[in-house]
């Protein structure tokens, strides 16, 4: 007689293969004590990719004002300007749960005014979350949103969307102002928020934060005992140029490796290598 066969719980990781990761999840996983990663994608190839890699949650960051459009902060980007970015990285993947920033100026202002942007990115793009920055000031929209039906990250310490007021990208939430974070941590927590992303706070705060919350962290330049860790795809491919921040590790140097293919390909084309007779139809 054949055992019986146990039924196959889905995880972060997409064992099942079976649907999307859901914030439930990721609350499940916040309790299991289970650590997974959130990767940016703005495109429905690299987000494919990134899909079968088992890579749970895709953010489709603001970044992509720098890494896209070549702007040199995020404040520029509009939600026009996101809206396709997020439709394909939905269309591109089968398991991963998609969130969706919202861009500086599309939810300040109000409750009516973020529920509209957040509604687009989910009704016209496909994301399954949005991510908002600030703490205690935007409580109402963060409020406001879960109710409606829309999952929403938070996020605190260096917001980028702030970086004027902030004085430039510097690591926040040291001495006193690590109390203020805190205490916007349990606030976006109580009003409902999935998770919050924690980025360049001091390890000790984030672990303290983490520690303090019933649901998940995200960590980015803030130690590893955050819940979570997200990175921008490009910065840890090697892809972007300059120095980058220390808590950015080179899994790969893409820029050499694509230099160097187009460079061989270029010359290729000018001695009259390629096309060669295997390249040709007959």
């Amino acid at each position: 007689m054949n055992e019986p066969v146990e039924p196959t719980v889905p995880t972060l990781y997409g064992s099942s293969r079976q649907r999307r990761v859901t914030v439930r999840d990721l609350q499940l996983a916040k309790e299991r004590g289970e650590r997974w990663p959130m990767i940016t994608a703005y495109d429905a190839v690299t987000a494919r990719i990134f899909d079968q890699a088992d890579i749970p949650v895709i953010l489709v960051g603001d970044s992509a004002a720098m890494v896209v459009y070549g702007y040199d902060s995020t404040i520029p980007i509009t939600v026009d300007d996101l809206l396709p970015l997020t439709r394909a990285v939905a269309r591109g993947t089968q398991h991963a749960l998609i969130v969706a920033d919202l861009p500086f100026g599309s939810y300040q202002s109000g409750v009516a005014q973020a529920l509209d942007t957040a509604s687009r990115f989910l009704k016209q793009a496909g994301a399954h979350a949005v991510k908002v920055e600030g703490g205690q000031r935007i409580l109402p929209q963060v409020e406001a949103l879960v109710a409606a039906g829309i999952p929403v990250i938070g996020h605190l310490g260096l917001t980028p969307q702030s970086v004027n007021v902030l004085g430039g990208y510097r690591v926040q939430g040291r001495g006193e102002a690590g109390e203020q974070l805190m205490q916007d941590a349990k606030a976006l927590a109580q009003v409902g928020a999935s998770a919050i992303v924690l980025e360049c706070v001091p390890a000790a705060l984030a672990a303290k934060v983490t520690a303090s919350l019933p649901i998940p962290t995200i960590g980015i330049g803030a130690g590893g005992d955050t819940d979570a860790q997200v990175l921008v795809w490009q910065d840890l491919c090697g892809l972007t140029e300059g120095p980058a921040p220390k808590f950015v590790p080179r899994y790969a140097d893409m820029r050499a490796v694509i230099t160097d293919a187009v460079t061989n390909w270029s010359a290729d084309v000018r001695d009259g290598t390629y096309p060669g007779p295997e390249h040709a139809y007959n």
